[in-house]
């Protein structure tokens, strides 16, 4: 039988869930690496709906992705304005205005995971 549009999102969160567990500590990734590494580089508003919708899933860092500038442009969704800031400053990270300072140093990609599995 055919898969229903909410069965291949729910895989494809699911998927997205599992790099995010990925992104180490004190290093953030970017909407469309994580789409691009999932062969879906078109889809980095889906990887969005997916860290929206992961707050409700544990052991899922939603604050370690921003976008391709290191803006942290999914603030919003977290419980308290502050919340995703807040979060990576406490694993080190510098935030400025709403943007991760040393964004291209600290920014993970997550085609490193290619020789691994996930």
């Amino acid at each position: 039988p055919a898969m229903k549009n909410d069965d291949i999102h729910k895989d494809f969160f699911a998927d997205v869930w599992e790099v995010v567990k990925q992104i180490p500590c004190g290093r953030v990734s970017s909407y469309g690496a994580i789409a691009a590494f999932l062969g879906s580089k078109q889809s980095s508003r889906m990887v969005g709906w997916a860290m929206n919708a992961s707050h409700r899933q544990p052991g899922v860092p939603a604050h370690r992705v921003v976008n391709r500038h290191g803006m942290l442009t999914g603030k919003q969704h977290f419980f308290t304005e502050t919340a995703m800031e807040d979060l990576l400053r406490s694993e080190g990270i510098e935030v400025e205005n709403d943007r991760v300072l040393r964004f291209n140093e600290l920014f993970w990609d997550p085609a490193c995971l290619a020789d691994k599995q996930i």
